[in-house]
């Protein structure tokens, strides 16, 4: 759901529908927050090259709580940056299936598997690479008037 490295920061769960912005944390690890909040902290940080450098030894905050994909659920990237489409034949807005590439401790495993069959650590993703949350679950979701005829597994 969340790589390894960014357990330690405050999260939370996606929600359906939200717009959410690649980030490259301290800690060096890229993780996903919510556009709203990456706006936000990017108009606020400072431009002056001076005013950057001096920032570099202060703690500065992170945009938001790092936003948890579980493992299934469907996005949309969209306009993926040229070299990233180059280097794994990619369109420029894809829907992407969010997976993890291993369980092992102290591995970033949080990748993209998208329709050509090429799975992409979370990691490449370019500071400000834009993903929708298209679906939680890649499950095929029911009708409350169909749930009844759905049929039970294992019967």
């Amino acid at each position: 759901m969340c790589d390894y490295s960014l357990m330690m920061l405050p999260n939370r769960l996606a929600a359906e529908g939200e717009r959410l912005m690649a980030h490259r944390f301290r800690s060096g690890t890229t993780g996903l927050v919510s556009q709203r909040d990456f706006t936000k902290w990017k108009a606020a940080r400072p431009v002056r090259l001076w005013q950057r450098l001096k920032d570099c030894f202060r703690v500065e905050p992170e945009p938001g709580p790092v936003v948890c994909i579980p493992p299934g659920a469907m996005l949309r990237l969209e306009d993926i940056t040229p070299p990233l489409r180059e280097r794994f034949r990619l369109k420029s807005h894809e829907t992407v299936l969010f997976t993890q590439v291993s369980a092992e401790a102290c591995q970033h495993r949080d990748a993209l598997l998208f329709g050509n069959g090429r799975t992409v650590l979370l990691q490449l993703l370019g500071e400000g690479q834009v993903a929708i949350v298209l679906a939680l679950s890649s499950q095929p979701r029911l009708r409350p008037d169909q749930a009844e005829l759905a049929p039970m597994p294992g019967l």
